[in-house]
């Protein structure tokens, strides 16, 4: 079998444009053998006889990670999907977790590896086709050629990407809650103290209207990579990005104002197209100059599900509606606590009501 680089750089073979059904069925066995571990054997009666536990646990499991429904005697299951379930059954009896919590973890990692996975594959489809100057469909059957020799690697940057990120989220709980043995604090609030915030492009609909899918998927794709780059480099973190927002959160509030200012300025506002494109950057002419409405601030979230909740999470969102592009708006509280340090500069603008939340004083943000 080629190796992973071997796989990545070899011209395309010369059925790559019309493979035949039975070379994409050959392809199909073979990645069963190397993602999941051999044939499919086993139904979901096996899987429940396997772990010793009730046929609709072992549904809830396949139906909580987020793949088809398949019937009780339909034979598409491994052993390793058997060893997956065995898991599960052990977490609940031996470390006492309750079914909703197993529940809740596997449809995080089901949500994320399904998300992880197609974004994956649609980037090595987009490399192929760029590559080798191929049409969409036959570089979709390349790809599907080459999984298999990809999968290995693929599968060990998701391992310590994971780490890492565990890792860190290790020490933010030890900076948040490492001194704080006893509970004396308020336990109906909500948990966290954070920075929130949103970026959202300006005039998106106007700027894409009339891209193909290849011009789409590289202005959006700048656009995340730019924001994310901005957002971890000023030493917050992206939650999510949402078509043509992105939601950000920081731990303190200087860094989540440098977050915010940092997006309202590199995202379009000052962006040095010539020098971007020199450096092989963020900008590909006028369309990677992006501008954003920045909304952020202060408060205490509720974390779940990989995402933020709360009234400072709303209030960031609505602020980003009325704010100007390349402009940064916040509330009086988090004006007030920025207005102290001489590196910000503060400006309190008329009153607005805002649709959900009311009648606010934003503040305008801007760096000194």
């Amino acid at each position: 079998m080629p190796n992973e680089a071997d796989a990545a750089t070899s011209p395309p073979p010369a059925g790559a444009r019309s493979t035949p059904a039975g070379a994409a069925a050959s392809t199909l066995s073979e990645l069963d053998d190397v993602l999941l571990g051999g044939p499919r054997t086993l139904t979901l009666r096996d899987l429940a006889s396997r772990v010793d536990a009730p046929l609709d646990f072992v549904r809830l499991y396949w139906q909580t990670l987020g793949l088809p429904h398949p019937e009780a005697d339909d034979v598409v299951f491994t052993e390793q999907d058997a060893d997956a379930v065995g898991r599960v059954s052990r977490m609940i009896r031996e470390r006492g977790f309750a079914l909703r919590t197993a529940s809740s973890l596997t449809r995080a990692l089901g949500h994320t590896a399904d998300r992880l996975a197609l974004w994956q594959v649609e980037a090595l489809v987009e490399d192929m086709a760029t590559r080798y100057g191929l049409d969409d469909t036959s570089a979709r059957l390349l790809v599907l050629d080459r999984l298999a020799d990809l999968a290995p690697l693929l599968e060990a940057q998701l391992v310590h990407a994971w780490r890492r990120q565990l890792a860190a989220i290790g020490g933010r709980l030890a900076a948040d809650y490492g001194e704080q043995r006893t509970s004396g604090g308020d336990r109906e609030g909500l948990p966290l103290a954070r920075a929130v915030g949103f970026a959202d492009m300006v005039s998106f609909t106007r700027r894409t209207a009339g891209l193909g899918s290849t011009d789409l998927s590289e202005f959006v794709q700048r656009f995340e990579y730019a924001a994310r780059n901005v957002v971890t480099s000023a030493g917050g973190r992206v939650v999510k990005t949402i078509g043509d927002a992105v939601l950000f959160v920081a731990d303190d509030v200087v860094t989540g104002a440098r977050v915010a200012l940092g997006l309202a300025r590199e995202l379009g506002g000052e962006l040095d197209v010539e020098l971007e494109q020199a450096a092989g950057g963020l900008a590909e002419g006028a369309r990677g100059v992006t501008p954003v409405r920045v909304g952020f601030v202060w408060g205490r979230v509720l974390s779940r599900f990989g995402d933020v909740f709360g009234p400072s999470v709303n209030l960031a969102a609505r602020l980003t509606d009325i704010a100007d592009p390349s402009a940064v708006l916040t509330d009086t509280s988090t004006g007030a606590l920025l207005a102290r340090d001489a590196r910000f500069v503060v400006a309190t603008l008329p009153e607005r009501d805002l649709a959900g939340i009311g009648s606010i004083v934003p503040v305008l943000l801007r760096s000194a």
